[in-house]
């Protein structure tokens, strides 16, 4: 299992180097609609979204494949710290043009970057606990 786990994992992180969205401009510009938007990252997700379409309909099973049972979400309301979240979440990834995918990819590849992306994610894991408390 831990091995399909891997390989699937390499296939995604070459999937992001291939088409580029390991490249923080690119996802940039992929934001900057009114300036130099570069459309490919919708492509990119377009192609995703069709593959995994196919894989969902042309699947019949009652359980993953890599997994024991399907996960479904503790709860399905939208609240305010679920829309607080999103938006930090998306600012995040617009001023940094790194999300969590791209940023183990630029990990692996030892981009200085991602010292100051992945301290500020550690950062931000550490208020939501510290917030949590009672």
């Amino acid at each position: 299992m831990n091995g399909i786990m891997f390989l699937l994992g390499l296939l995604f992180g070459f999937g992001l180097l291939l088409s580029g969205m390991s490249n923080p401009q690119k996802v940039q510009d992929f934001l900057d609609v009114f300036g130099r938007w570069d459309a490919s990252l919708a492509f990119v997700m377009g192609g995703a979204i069709l593959v995994t379409l196919i894989a969902f309909r042309g699947s019949r099973s009652a359980k993953p494949l890599c997994a024991p049972a399907f996960q479904e979400p503790a709860t399905t309301r939208i609240d305010r710290r679920l829309l607080a979240g999103s938006a930090l979440f998306g600012i995040g990834w617009g001023l940094a043009g790194i999300c969590p995918g791209p940023a183990l990819v630029l990990a692996g590849m030892l981009r200085a970057e991602m010292l100051w992306f992945g301290g500020a994610i550690l950062a931000g894991m550490w208020l939501f606990r510290l917030q949590k408390r009672p």
